[in-house]
């Protein structure tokens, strides 16, 4: 097992938007996943214009708010206690259009 201090993760600041990084490739021998928290406000949209796309697939799950999706050309809402899949490669964006923040725990795997 290994423990990681959430105090001392990688947080990449976007305007309003909090990205944290707990788990990244340098943690994990082989380098096969990547684990952290993202809050986006109300209003707020990732990325802010286009669509954003990784390598790896995409596992996310809302804990608190909603968010409205686009993936695999389709839009999806999403609420607090429900999970998604994007598979790599697959262009996607968030909008939060609620009232309150949306925070979700994503992970990225590799295959």
């Amino acid at each position: 097992m290994q423990v990681v201090n959430v105090n001392k993760i990688r947080n990449e600041d976007r305007p309003g938007i909090t990205m944290k990084t707990i788990f990244d490739e340098s943690f994990i021998e082989g380098g096969r996943t990547m684990m952290g928290t993202v809050s986006i406000p109300a209003g707020a949209r990732i990325p802010i214009e286009g669509f954003g796309a990784h390598e790896q697939d995409e596992y996310g799950l809302v804990l608190k708010g909603s968010i409205l999706t686009m993936s695999g050309g389709k839009e999806y809402r999403v609420s607090s206690g429900q999970a998604t899949f994007i598979p790599r490669g697959e262009e996607h964006w968030a909008y939060n259009d609620g009232q309150e923040d949306c925070e979700i725990v994503w992970i990225l795997v590799n295959r």
